[in-house]
């Protein structure tokens, strides 16, 4: 009966034994967590540090650098695999994800299913903060140079940060959309062999071509942050030895080595994953017709020298993340196995 002392010492005991569970439950989830302690060892060559991090779940820290090379303090994501810990003496193959122009820093996870990819293997994915309009370059500030210095901050604070502090390896991959692909390839070129591999999802990689710098310094403008397009790579045509040094088309024989996955849209027209009635006009079209040019050129030019570059170039699609997302699960297996990325 209900009411027996028997009863009520049953319901008391599976009572207690539930609570006991439902309270350790958070704890648990909570110890999962590493500490948001920052590590001593959290620092660059420069002087460039760590000033915060904030573990978002066991396998997501969101890190704030305070950068020499920026003259800012700015953001970087880190994933890191299954079993990674914060004392861990294992180094990690690690992919560097570079988002595109007006956007920032947690781009790949919110657009995409990076994640579910990346804890498949063993590998970790850096993705830092690469400004609205940062362009992956030092910028050229009309000759003068100095801050901001984007490509010093991807290349050397962040890299060095990741090692020294988070157990990220020397076997690197670098990949990015929009202007990210274009500066996963230029990187890929400006520093040979710091990258096992490089891809681009619809990255300009011909800065040069006919039309491109005025798209380029178009978009620019067009954020509305107020960036003098011309401080970044210098006036087209004045300053062509500086852009020249940051053309992916100019730099390609630099590739040789490296593994390269090249892909975009190239007629203007929406594909799969867009709304098909997109109207013609729309700069999402219009600009990946451009960008798919570039890499049509680029491929060229590869195959002229002999090269290897794995593309798809597929027509159809807007400058959008349904392409990228598809286009990252293309190239994930070549990235993991050019680093010796395992499946876990």
């Amino acid at each position: 009966m209900p009411g027996t002392p028997l009863r009520r010492a049953v319901a008391s005991t599976v009572g207690a034994a539930l609570a006991v569970a439902m309270v350790g439950a958070a704890p648990a989830d909570a110890a999962s967590k590493p500490s948001n302690k920052v590590p001593k060892s959290a620092k660059a060559s420069d002087g460039a540090r760590v000033t915060s991090q904030k573990w978002l779940t066991s396998h997501e820290v969101d890190l704030t650098i305070k950068s020499v090379a920026l003259g800012q303090s700015v953001k970087v994501r880190i994933l890191v695999p299954k079993g990674w810990k914060t004392s861990t003496t294992k180094r990690y193959p690690v992919v560097y994800a570079l988002h595109g122009g007006r956007d920032h820093y947690q781009s790949w996870t919110r657009s995409t299913d990076i994640e579910t990819y990346a804890y498949k293997y063993n590998v970790m994915v850096v993705m830092p903060e690469g400004g609205v309009n940062g362009s992956y370059t030092n910028w050229y500030n009309y000759g003068k140079y100095g801050t901001p210095q984007w490509e010093t901050f991807h290349n050397f604070e962040v890299r060095e940060i990741a090692e020294r502090a988070y157990h990220a390896g020397t076997s690197r991959a670098v990949m990015g959309n929009s202007s990210g692909g274009e500066g996963a390839i230029t990187y890929a070129e400006r520093y040979p062999g710091l990258y096992r591999y490089a891809a681009s999802y619809s990255g300009v990689l011909s800065l040069r071509s006919p039309g491109v710098p005025a798209l380029l310094m178009f978009t620019i403008v067009g954020a509305g942050d107020g960036t003098d397009p011309f401080r970044i790579w210098g006036v087209p045509g004045a300053d062509d030895v500086n852009w020249r040094q940051h053309d992916p088309l100019y730099l390609i024989q630099r590739l040789e080595g490296t593994g390269v996955y090249i892909s975009s849209g190239t007629t203007g027209k929406p594909g799969p994953g867009d709304d098909p009635n997109t109207a013609p006009w729309d700069i999402g079209l219009l600009s990946e017709r451009m960008v798919g040019a570039t890499n049509v050129t680029f491929l060229q030019k590869a195959q002229q020298l002999g090269v290897p570059v794995t593309s798809h170039i597929y027509g159809a699609g807007r400058h959008s993340w349904p392409a990228w997302k598809r286009e990252m699960h293309t190239a994930w297996p070549k990235l993991m196995s050019a680093i010796g990325a395992k499946r876990v």
